[in-house]
């Protein structure tokens, strides 16, 4: 029998768990409850983790499976499929875990050493052959998923960069509009891979190499344009660097690494882009 510690020992009798979790010796904890509403658990015997959702979100976590697969295919480290089971009462995705300590959790000087493998990151990702590409997360599905949050009053708006906290969503959704055209222009002409989420939580470093174990929750991967995956890790990073200066300083590195002159209006875009797309 599977064992859940901490208070959690309900969820082997919870419907929505039943016939999901692996019941193989595990010794599942829980970690977070993600974003998408999605329970995550930890299993502390086999190194695994498993992510857990209603039926109603059984196509978004089947999604993230394929994606993962694919991206494995293509060379970058992720942890990888080892079960998925569905039924009634949700889905259930069962991964290999990725060593290493999540990028957030870094002080300033050791994210600095790291800086340069971040970028490399980013490189190796927008550099992968799109062609064959089946997943997509351009403009016209985050703007179709911006006004649909935005209409149904759901923004979180704790997501948003903090001088627009304010602003009514429909505001910052007109600035996002009046844009759209140039923005959908240079997406057609420089798409790339783009991770969807590429901030520092979902980048693994390694604790002894300090190299780049991994990358994590990849349900919104798909072509994109670059500035989608740039603008998110530049404004994360700044949570860590400790001033201003430091965070220019990191942005102008990223540019040079990486091979751009930021464009600080495309970046801004999708930083008033992407929270829109987060329902509460």
């Amino acid at each position: 029998m599977l064992g859940v510690k901490d208070g959690w020992e309900h969820l082997v009798s919870t419907p929505l768990w039943t016939g999901l979790l692996p019941a193989d010796g595990s010794n599942w904890l829980p970690v977070t409850t993600g974003e998408s509403g999605a329970t995550v658990l930890r299993d502390t015997n086999m190194g695994r983790f498993a992510k857990l959702v209603t039926p109603e979100q059984a196509v978004e976590l089947a999604g993230e499976r394929d994606r993962l697969l694919w991206l494995e295919e293509a060379g970058v480290a992720v942890g990888g499929v080892l079960d998925w089971r569905s039924n009634d009462h949700g889905a259930c995705l069962v991964t290999r875990a990725v060593t290493g300590t999540p990028a957030d959790q870094l002080g300033a000087d050791a994210l600095w050493e790291v800086w340069p493998s971040i970028i490399n990151l980013a490189k190796q990702l927008h550099g992968i052959d799109v062609s064959n590409c089946p997943f997509d997360r351009g403009l016209t599905t985050m703007m179709s998923l911006a006004r649909k949050t935005v209409a149904d009053d759901r923004v979180k708006t704790d997501f948003l960069p903090v001088e627009l906290q304010q602003v009514a969503p429909r505001k910052i959704l007109q600035h996002v509009e009046d844009q759209l055209m140039l923005r959908m222009q240079q997406e057609s002409e420089q798409a790339v891979l783009c991770h969807g989420d590429l901030c520092l939580p979902n980048i693994l470093v390694h604790n002894q190499t300090r190299q780049i174990s991994g990358v994590i929750d990849v349900g919104r991967l798909g072509r994109a344009d670059p500035y989608a995956d740039i603008a998110l890790l530049l404004a994360n990073a700044r949570e860590t660097w400790p001033d201003a200066h430091t965070a220019h300083k990191a942005d102008d590195a990223f540019a040079d690494q990486y091979g751009i002159t930021l464009d600080i209006q495309r970046r801004n875009f999708y930083l008033m882009l992407d929270p829109l797309t987060w329902a509460r």
